[in-house]
């Protein structure tokens, strides 16, 4: 009988926990550089624009109460997967980063990352959700699409005149 993966998710909140989260922010901007030659400079420009290591080095004043949220899977008692969220605009909020570790796949974290993500939302009574997602994530772009975000275009968002940036919505 084959044994069943355990997965559970977790609010961050520990100094060790934000140890793994910064550990996968950059297996994700690893895993973007490999799925995507073509646009090393637009990931590096990303790094720069978004400040990822100054966000990672004040983690506290992004991703933790009452500025944000961070959430950790565990994939058999191991970290797996990492989801933030952020403000976006006066009463919505962004996914940002969300990656599982190929590894882990297949198990339903993902799901369980947006899910939560969703919730947490959805109890700080936010207007809606937003994200970006390149092109090729056909992982993920399903998923989205499972949990209620549409499409839709804006040029003055990051990549906006660039078809290989996806923008997503979920109206809470």
């Amino acid at each position: 009988m084959a044994r069943q993966a355990r997965v559970k998710v977790i609010s961050v909140r520990t100094e060790d926990e934000i140890d793994h989260v910064r550990v996968l922010v950059w297996e994700f901007f690893d895993f973007l550089r490999l799925r995507y030659p073509e646009m090393l400079e637009m990931i590096d420009d990303y790094l720069k624009e978004q400040n990822v290591k100054g966000e990672l080095a004040a983690f506290g004043q992004y991703f933790l109460p009452p500025h944000g949220e961070c959430f950790l899977a565990f994939h058999n008692d191991q970290p797996a997967g990492i989801v933030m969220m952020k403000p976006h605009g006066d009463n919505d909020v962004e996914m940002n980063r969300m990656y599982v570790r190929d590894t882990a796949r297949g198990h339903g974290i993902g799901r369980a990352l947006g899910q939560a993500l969703v919730d947490e939302a959805r109890a700080q009574r936010r207007g809606a959700v937003w994200l970006d997602a390149l092109y090729r994530h056909v992982e993920a772009l399903p998923l989205y699409e499972s949990l209620g975000f549409e499409y839709f275009t804006d040029a003055q968002a990051f990549g906006g005149d660039d078809k290989r940036v996806i923008h997503m919505k979920l109206v809470l």
